[in-house]
């Protein structure tokens, strides 16, 4: 068993499971050495397992003694994680481990993500399979793969695969929260190719870069007023060409698109007798959005450098088209909920952006509470691609998760918790795809619940849990199992 590099946290069983799930790769579409590593840890430990035709790994364990006719319960998370660092890090995330310390109380991973999300929830059900007293019904473990790069396990996962009644998603970030939907969506790309010419003699090229932001996550984070470091770079380059004459040669940011993007960059061609000018229009950019995020993005670098590079630049129609589409495009919060107070109903997230010899492309995830909002607000950006020369198209729906506020397991949920930490738990709705929608589509008949730690800063660099919340997770997880596998 992987220990993690200091003394051992308890939950022990929890945290050793963890501390293997940093030590294998996991990025999305890269689970098949983990899912290895875990059917042989079943198979040594006599549990049924398959992986589906989607790749899905699917772990059975038996009720302990004297609970074999209770209905059955599926605990589920995914093995990916999203794959972010900072600048200059030089995490290889397809062969490197992911390197955690302690801080304060939390777990962190100081210049790449964690992959608490969702690596937790992977290493509680694990832990519920080798606790060796835990009194449970008949369990099954859905560990699925790709959710973070279109819940492409989720989507394709049979029907009739699950035998149990209820399902216990283990993939939400929120300690003292039980959670009873989510949001759907889908992505949009967008394409376009690009003419060009070569700059007129008298130019320089510069690198233009945006850096420093938190970035985050693009559900749960997209209310919190974070920049986008696309779309600053954006509002640099405007200012660039229409008072300084610059002239665009490529362009790159984001690197997911269900993450709020931290580094941007941009070469240029500018004119020598404009270079001047430079440091005094960046300087009045940079203040002006010091003095927009402020307390949020403290960290927020501008910076700009000459280089040697082709000086093949966009065509002067070409490079208006593509600078108003993606600066005009919506990004962000489009609609708060009405239902439920300060949770986000609809939003889009301009996640990916590259320009370079082959065109200029493009992706937008979508997100909302309402699936016919989704829709809408993607056919919105379509149209706005489309006039500007661009090929848009949706890619990847999904459905949201409804919520039940009837439920037969959110009920006995609330009286677990409520016997156990003295207070009911707070009933939410998230603004982030879990896959209980696309399980609900697949398997009807599923009473679902989701629940799990403090996480923070999922899907960016700096991602951290917090210990405590970890243990409390588990004493809830044991205790649910238990109510189930007894109650009369």
């Amino acid at each position: 068993m992987t220990t993690l590099p200091f003394p051992p946290l308890e939950p022990r069983l929890v945290w050793d499971h963890f501390a293997t799930l940093c030590a294998i790769p996991r990025p999305s579409k890269q689970e098949a050495t983990l899912r290895a590593h875990l059917q042989a840890w079943a198979q040594a430990r006599g549990l049924e397992n398959e992986v589906d035709g989607a790749g899905n790994l699917i772990l059975r364990k038996p009720a302990s003694p004297g609970h074999e006719g209770r209905p059955g319960v599926v605990l589920q998370g995914h093995l990916d994680m999203v794959c972010q660092q900072n600048a200059g890090t030089g995490h290889d995330f397809e062969r490197d481990p992911i390197r955690p310390v302690l801080k304060d109380g939390w777990l962190v991973a100081e210049h790449t993500t964690l992959g608490a999300d969702n690596g937790i929830g992977v290493a509680l059900a694990l832990a519920v399979l080798e606790a060796p007293d835990l009194e449970h019904p008949p369990l099954e473990v859905l560990l699925t793969v790709d959710e973070e790069a279109g819940m492409g396990g989720a989507r394709r996962l049979q029907p009739d695969t699950l035998r149990g009644r209820y399902l216990i998603n283990l993939d939400t970030e929120e300690w003292g929260e039980f959670y009873l939907g989510c949001a759907g969506g889908m992505d949009v790309e967008a394409s376009r190719a690009c003419a060009r010419e070569q700059v007129p003699p008298g130019h320089v090229v510069w690198r233009l870069s945006v850096t420093g932001l938190v970035g985050g996550h693009s559900g749960i984070d997209i209310h919190r007023g974070r920049g986008n470091a696309i779309k600053l770079l954006l509002e640099s380059l405007r200012e660039l060409a229409g008072r300084l004459g610059a002239r665009l040669i490529s362009l790159e940011g984001g690197s997911a698109r269900n993450a709020i993007p931290r580094e941007a960059s941009a070469l240029i061609a500018l004119p020598v007798a404009a270079e001047k000018q430079l440091p005094t229009l960046l300087g009045e950019l940079l203040a002006r959005w010091h003095s927009a995020l402020t307390g949020i993005d403290d960290g927020l670098v501008c910076s700009c450098q000459p280089t040697e590079a082709d000086a093949a630049a966009l065509a002067p129609a070409d490079q208006s088209a593509v600078l108003d589409f993606l600066h005009g495009a919506a990004n962000g919060v489009a609609r708060m909920s009405d239902d439920f107070h300060g949770v986000v109903e609809t939003s889009d997230n301009l996640g990916v952006v590259k320009l370079d010899a082959a065109g200029c492309h493009a992706v937008f995830m979508v997100r909302s509470l309402r699936d016919g909002e989704a829709v809408r607000l993607a056919e919105q950006l379509i149209r706005h691609a489309e006039s500007h020369g661009f090929q848009a198209r949706k890619i990847g729906p999904y459905p949201g998760w409804t919520p039940n506020p009837s439920s037969p397991l959110l009920a006995l949920g609330q009286r677990v918790y409520t016997r156990e930490f003295g207070q009911p738990a707070r009933l939410q709705v998230i603004h982030a795809g879990l896959e209980c929608g696309l399980l609900a589509a697949s398997h009807p008949a599923l009473d679902m619940l989701s629940f799990g730690p403090d996480i923070r800063g999922a899907h960016a660099p700096g991602e951290r849990v917090e210990i405590a919340s970890v243990a409390h997770c588990w004493a809830l997880l044991k205790a649910v199992l238990k109510e189930l596998a007894t109650e009369a």
